[in-house]
């Protein structure tokens, strides 16, 4: 007789987990399921059935300048805000890490407060300091705006990696003579890439897919893809909305591929590192 026992209704259990967790996928997915066809209808409206595929919408943003423009603001804002989120979220996450500053649970919920506070508060308060700073209107100050959003990302992630990690490996590199700043680029920092790569790619996507801020911060020469959308969607609904947002979704899925992409290499090349000493 087997020693491996089956408990009661373990069977059915999982059965229903799998199965509430399937709905959630889908009730998630499929709001993006029913506007991405939508981009290559030929219909200038955004119905169904789709009368016939067509590439339209996505030549109509290639040709328009109002979107182009906005196309290349997101790339100059989004590139920037997850450069500067990044080293802030990994500096602030390596900081705190060991809990040895004071106050340093009061500190990381200040870093965690624009994930909570509502968009609208912050957007009000950086248009006023903005005015006073000579910011407003200004590609470094929506760059910044973004950036402060995208800083709690980074850190929690970045956290969770640091939070994973034996201390016990720098120590050993420590006593083997490294100085700190190789212990922290040959030891600390590879060990947290997974979690400082997956931080930027969502610092990436909460810059593309900020509106509210963007409105109070931004001048008409920094409109934002997802603030033209809000803007085309107040004017006048078209297909160009969901292509514009499958552009988005594209975008965001290269960044998940490269994350990947990234992480496998760099397992692969520390497995060899390994093998070869």
């Amino acid at each position: 007789m087997s020693g491996v026992s089956v408990r009661p209704g373990g069977a059915a259990f999982s059965a229903l987990r799998l199965g509430f967790g399937t709905l959630v996928v889908g009730f998630l997915l499929l709001p993006l399921v029913a506007i991405l066809p939508l981009a290559f209808t030929d219909s200038v409206f955004l119905v169904y059935p789709i009368s016939g595929p067509s590439m339209r919408w996505f030549g109509v943003l290639a040709e328009s300048q109002a979107w182009t423009r906005a196309i290349v603001n997101s790339l100059i804002i989004g590139t920037g805000a997850t450069v500067v989120s990044t080293v802030v979220g990994t500096l602030a996450a390596m900081g705190l890490r060991r809990e040895l500053l004071p106050f340093s649970g009061l500190l990381r919920s200040i870093f965690l407060l624009p994930m909570v506070v509502p968009a609208v508060v912050l957007g009000v308060g950086m248009q006023i300091l903005y005015a006073r700073m000579g910011l407003a209107s200004s590609y470094l100050g929506v760059i910044i705006a973004h950036a402060v959003l995208c800083v709690p990302f980074v850190l929690v992630n970045v956290a969770s990696s640091l939070a994973s990690m034996d201390p016990a490996l720098e120590r050993a590199a420590a006593s083997l003579g490294a100085s700190p700043v190789k212990v922290f680029r040959n030891v600390t920092l590879p060990l947290a890439m997974p979690g400082i790569l997956t931080g930027a790619v969502f610092a990436f996507a909460t810059s593309l897919d900020e509106v509210v801020i963007t409105l109070f911060v931004a001048g008409p020469n920094q409109t934002t893809l997802a603030r033209q959308m809000f803007s085309s969607l107040r004017e006048n609904i078209s297909p160009a909305i969901a292509a514009a947002a499958f552009i988005i979704m594209i975008l965001t899925f290269l960044l998940l591929l490269a994350v990947k992409g990234a992480s496998l290499v760099g397992a692969l090349r520390r497995k060899r590192e390994v093998e070869g000493s």
